[in-house]
């Protein structure tokens, strides 16, 4: 039988989608095998054993056209939104889905935004750290951030490959460094250009509680009063920590105290939700992240209850 967790973060798409991402070649980001092959009976039968009743799947790569194919990542992206809301229709219960955006520009990413959050009736939407190389507070992603604030409706971000990543990843899979890295890239990068005074009503979800976000908050608020860029956007210290505590962060590979005690320096337990990033991580890390999780000294019993769901219960409500 499900227990009562809710799992924002785990990764699924749907068959058609994944054969035409075959076809074009493109490899899982990250630099790894994912060892699970993800189809609704397995999905079901994993929340079953971590006892999670339900989960919110999420596509971490964002996909654009090509010169000899330029409808690509339209394509693609309104396949896996439309193949997620049949899974929903099937199982409405147990999955969610957070829609996938293409990276070919705003007007093409808006156009989907509203056929999959009006039309398809999706939880929230899924944006990579950084778009095809472009990072939050990049104009060309200011229309759609502008529209996902307007909305208010909860946004996964989930860390992909930076543009150096040949440089960077020393040949090791990015998620070891280099996606916790990009997270708080992203993050500072719109903070300094002034994207959350413009939005602040943007829902941001961080993955793997915010990767070393939470570590370096201090110095990222205190280095406004130290020295900014020529064009950056007028911003102090508790405008930074005013920013951070808002944001919600979930627990996957990021269960243990090392991630969640710099976490609750920078916000409160209820802004923290409860992540596995299955299949990715594979089954065994999951369980010990859960165990670390569970077994954490620095939630008081109700605090644990509301990061294994009831947090999440606000941000997606139709699961109460």
């Amino acid at each position: 039988m499900p227990g009562q967790r809710l799992d924002v973060h785990t990764h699924a798409m749907p068959e058609e989608a994944m054969a035409a991402v075959a076809r074009r070649g493109f490899q899982p980001t990250g630099g790894y095998k994912i060892s699970v092959r993800w189809t609704p009976e397995a999905a079901l039968a994993y929340m079953d054993r971590q006892q999670i009743a339900a989960q919110i799947v999420s596509m971490p790569m964002t996909f654009a056209g090509s010169a000899d194919d330029p409808d690509f990542g339209t394509r693609l992206s309104r396949m896996i939104n439309e193949g997620n809301a049949e899974l929903i229709a099937k199982h409405p219960d147990r999955f969610g889905a957070f829609a996938t955006l293409p990276g070919d520009g705003p007007d093409e990413a808006l156009a989907e935004l509203g056929h999959a959050l009006d039309e398809l009736r999706l939880d929230g939407v899924v944006l990579t750290s950084n778009v095809l190389g472009r990072y939050f507070g990049d104009p060309s992603l200011e229309p759609v951030l502008a529209e996902l604030a307007r909305r208010e409706v909860p946004v996964f971000v989930h860390p992909t490959d930076c543009p150096h990543i040949d440089v960077l990843g020393f040949g090791r899979p990015s998620s070891i460094v280099e996606f916790p890295f990009d997270t708080a890239r992203t993050i500072a990068n719109a903070l300094y250009t002034g994207v959350f005074q413009r939005h602040p009503r943007l829902r941001l979800i961080l993955a793997h509680c915010g990767g070393v976000l939470p570590t370096l908050g201090w110095r990222i608020g205190e280095h406004t009063v130290m020295g900014r860029g020529p064009d950056d956007a007028d911003i102090d210290p508790a405008h930074v920590a005013d920013v951070l505590r808002g944001l919600y962060y979930e627990t996957a590979l990021a269960g243990s105290r090392n991630s969640l005690l710099p976490t609750l320096e920078v916000t409160t337990a209820d802004h923290i939700l409860f992540g596995t990033d299955w299949p990715a991580a594979p089954e065994p890390t999951v369980v010990q992240n859960i165990a670390n999780l569970t077994s954490f000294a620095g939630f008081t019993t109700d605090e644990l209850r509301g990061v294994e769901r009831d947090n999440a219960l606000r941000l997606f409500p139709r699961f109460a």
